[in-house]
């Protein structure tokens, strides 16, 4: 139901008429009882479970109401959240029970369930004869209020975009593990779009398990249910179906709720909207056909069908930042920390410590949830490289020529290995030895136990590269351009030589190698010979090392983009510009890709379409990379600070 004054909503509680006839037991009472819901609907500045101050009403049906709330375990800041309530007031205890049950089975299901497009679920309890879900509070419109309040049609490139978001959170579904899970009830007005322009999934009040041949209720929405769900038969094709449906509704503005069933095919969608393009009209009937067979084969099968329409339309690259406002300004970190200097590396973390180097020559330890120093261990140089942790033990590089191994409990040396230019190089661990690159042109094997070298491996000139370890070889480039192969004896197996320096590290796969040069250019080679697979020519040089996303390469570029390549064939499939160079790495944590830039801001962007979610301003210069970990983000920048975001 809408608040139409603040234009929120939460969830849709009321059923039409045309769904009370045709699904039964999805319907609400009759009104007669939605007002004795009404009369019976908590007050603003009531007190549940001595934590939920209500604020208002927010949505209404026959069974209870959904309720804006603020929750007061956080007394310094306003957290707010969606309070779904279900009054029982059947006369059979045998039907109370079952409420009371399958109540519990959508709380239970929520708890299970982690993806970004799904609110989360913070509490469930039972007060007498109600019983309440505490949710995510969604800020927006669902998109049956946006259709209806749009003048003329959405935008291809809008409809496009919720599309691929909500195949990708159906796929999440599909694959739940132990048991896929089919929504059942995908329509417009359970799809919120919240402030920053995402779909959010919301009730799952009829969502199950699939369990393979056994029929179940008859149970949907009527115009957007497949027939097969008519019959009792949910699969995962019925989801696709239903998709199909909203999607077909939202380009055309046609309710399939008051249009006969299954008649889709009388309403071509090109026929009433002429802007919507071919191919996403193909796409759309592929999933409306009426045999599950003829439909796409999975949520994830359709998702890449409509990437592809949007790179090929090249609307990919006109989408831009999404509708409704950009969290740019305002946003608060949950903690900063201040050090003596500029931080420009990249942090790690272990139980809950967070360690990251800076150019005052210090190592920090500090409380990962809070910020709270612990200690801090004295170089004589700056540190830019990343740790790691082994064994209790944190292990990192300074430019003071050293690699330093520092216990964790008390932040005291335990051993150092000494080089002959400084170590600005992240080091790596396998089979029992650190593998690290030097400015003194060689890179070193160090045993882990005894801080003894094993061997050293001579390269043309200084290696800042972190070594990347892969299938019993290292690989690795230098400043001189050329790029190494070496197994664990430190025989050289293969070499490559680009035209100017590779200080980023390699990313791969068992198929290819990824690394940039100075020289501009985004590099994949066969990691069993150095032979070039493609080449990508970026707009400036790079430093920034790749991230792998799927089927996508993404990277930085001295020309101050964010590039996004398709693995296969290395062509572009978006490209994000932000205010200066990005010198620093993407990483990808869900369905979202984290990176700094000189211009001083962390972006997050939609990795398949490089639509900007949100950024957040520092003071300085960012150009080491983001540490994402437990839906928390962490990065150093210039200015001096460590900040801890929310993912």
């Amino acid at each position: 139901m809408s608040n139409h004054e603040g234009q929120t909503i939460i969830y849709l509680i009321r059923r039409t008429p045309l769904e009370t006839r045709l699904f039964p037991e999805l319907s609400d009472d009759d009104k007669g009882e939605e007002n004795v819901v009404a009369k019976s609907q908590l007050q603003a500045g009531a007190i549940l479970a001595k934590r939920y101050a209500i604020q208002e009403v927010v949505g209404l049906g026959g069974m209870g109401s959904v309720y804006r709330a603020r929750d007061m375990h956080f007394p310094n800041v306003t957290k707010l959240v969606a309070v779904k309530e279900m009054i029982n007031s059947a006369p059979d205890p045998l039907v109370r029970e079952t409420i009371v049950q399958n109540f519990e089975r959508e709380a239970n299901l929520l708890a299970t369930l982690h993806h970004p497009s799904i609110p989360k679920i913070y509490d469930y309890f039972t007060l007498e004869s109600r019983s309440y879900l505490v949710l995510e509070f969604i800020h927006g419109k669902d998109m049956e209020a946006v259709i209806n309040e749009t003048n003329g049609f959405l935008p291809e490139e809008q409809v496009l975009t919720w599309a691929i978001d909500l195949c990708d959170v159906l796929d999440y579904l599909h694959k739940h593990q132990p048991d896929p899970i089919i929504f059942r009830d995908m329509k417009p007005s359970n799809v919120m779009i919240n402030s920053n322009g995402d779909v959010m999934l919301v009730d799952f009040g009829i969502a199950k398990a699939f369990q393979s041949g056994i029929k179940g209720t008859m149970i949907g929405t009527e115009g957007y249910s497949p027939p097969e769900q008519y019959r009792g038969e949910a699969t995962q094709a019925a989801d696709i179906y239903s998709l199909g449906a909203t999607l077909h509704h939202a380009l055309t503005r046609r309710d399939p709720r008051l249009e006969p069933p299954f008649s889709f095919a009388e309403r071509p969608i090109r026929r009433i909207n002429p802007a919507v393009s071919p191919e996403l009209e193909t796409i759309v009937n592929q999933a409306l056909e009426y045999e599950p067979a003829n439909r796409f084969k999975s949520a994830s099968e359709m998702r890449d069908a409509l990437t592809s329409v949007a790179r090929k339309t090249g609307m990919l690259v006109r989408m831009g930042p999404k509708t409704g406002p950009i969290k740019s300004e305002g946003i608060k970190p949950l903690w900063k920390f201040k050090c003596e200097d500029e931080i420009r590396g990249t942090p790690a973390i272990h139980q809950g410590t967070l360690y990251i180097g800076c150019y005052d020559h210090n190592l920090y330890a500090l409380d990962a949830s809070e910020g709270k120093f612990q200690w801090k261990y004295p170089t004589d140089g700056g540190i830019v490289s990343r740790p790691i942790i082994v064994d209790g033990n944190i292990i990192v590089g300074s430019e003071d020529k050293r690699l330093h191994v520092v216990s964790s409990r008390s932040g005291k040396v335990v051993w150092t290995y000494y080089t002959d230019g400084p170590v600005r190089s992240s080091p790596s661990i396998a089979e029992g030895h650190i593998f690290f690159g030097s400015d003194d042109n060689h890179l070193h094997a160090v045993n882990l136990n005894t801080g003894r070298m094993a061997w050293r491996f001579e390269s043309a000139d200084a290696i800042r590269s972190t070594p990347f370890v892969m299938s019993e070889m290292v690989y690795f480039g230098c400043e001189s351009g050329d790029y190494y192969a070496i197994n664990f004896r430190g025989e050289m197996k293969w070499r490559f030589r680009s035209k100017r320096a590779v200080t980023a590290s390699t990313v791969g796969t068992g198929q290819a190698i990824y690394f940039t040069s100075v020289d501009g250019t985004l590099y994949a080679l066969d990691p069993r010979n150095g032979w070039v697979i493609w080449r990508f020519r970026l707009g400036k040089s790079s430093i920034s090392t790749p991230c792998i996303a799927d089927d996508l390469i993404v990277v930085g570029s001295a020309d101050g983009f964010i590039y996004a390549v398709e693995a296969k064939n290395s062509k572009e499939a978006w490209r994000f510009r932000t205010e200066h160079q990005v010198n620093g790495s993407p990483v990808l944590y869900k369905d979202s890709i984290y990176c700094g830039s000189v211009d001083g801001s962390l972006y997050c962007l939609e990795y398949r379409t490089g639509r900007l979610r949100w950024k957040f301003g520092t003071e300085g210069a960012i150009t080491g990379t983001p540490l994402v970990f437990d839906d928390v983000v962490y990065i150093g920048s210039t200015d001096h600070h460590i900040y801890a975001l929310l993912a």
